[in-house]
């Protein structure tokens, strides 16, 4: 991978203090004890990924605990707020896609969907409404489309973790190659509480690097 301009739509893996858009909930930052190793920005696994390809990054819109479809934890609606697809929707309605170039979109999403139990859906349902955003296999597969119908000229990488529900992962997978994107599922990364060490994170950066 070379030197390009780069954005990531994440959750909590992709958080750092500072370093996300406002207003966003945050997990990593320099004075969290735990986990306490990922003390700077730059040992993230895009950090890591931003210095070792010298690329630029135009913005990095990940949200801790965010899903990709509408259904949060406790069964809460995130339709209008914390979810993947409703965070790309305001992108485009207030144009920063023609504003901004993005070579390559990074999307590390799914870990949330799979913690929270929401509903999984039909997992290849034909003609998606917006009531089957709520579960989790249409979400998916609406959402990725959607990123390669509105950015037909940027590079999508799909990041499925590992260790969490292989529906969810096989979801990703075949949305990624519907779209034509790079799909990486994670493997062995190195986690406290579920979220990355400073291993894990060089792990990841690892993994995505040499698929892309």
């Amino acid at each position: 991978m070379k030197s390009e301009d780069i954005m990531i739509f994440g959750d909590s893996y992709s958080t750092y203090e500072g370093h996300i858009s406002a207003g966003y909930a945050v997990y990593y930052s320099g004075h969290r004890d735990n986990p306490p190793d990922v003390s700077d920005v730059k040992l993230t696994w895009w950090g890591r990924l931003i210095a070792e390809t010298d690329s630029n990054l135009v913005q990095n819109n990940s949200w801790s605990g965010s899903t990709i479809g509408y259904t949060g934890y406790n069964n809460s609606d995130c339709s209008h707020s914390s979810s993947f697809i409703y965070r790309f929707e305001k992108l485009l309605a207030e144009g920063f896609f023609e504003e901004h170039k993005i070579d390559r979109l990074f999307v590390f999403g799914g870990t949330n969907d799979s913690w929270s139990n929401a509903p999984l859906g039909e997992s290849d349902k034909e003609a998606i409404e917006e009531s089957d955003l709520f579960c989790v296999l249409p979400a998916i597969k609406h959402f990725i489309a959607r990123l390669a119908e509105k950015l037909p000229d940027t590079k999508l990488v799909i990041i499925g973790n590992c260790d969490i529900k292989s529906e969810i992962t096989g979801a990703l997978a075949l949305a990624a190659e519907r779209a034509g994107a790079t799909y990486v599922g994670l493997s062995g990364v190195d986690k406290i509480n579920g979220h990355p060490t400073e291993l894990g994170m060089e792990q990841i950066k690892d993994q995505i690097l040499a698929s892309v």
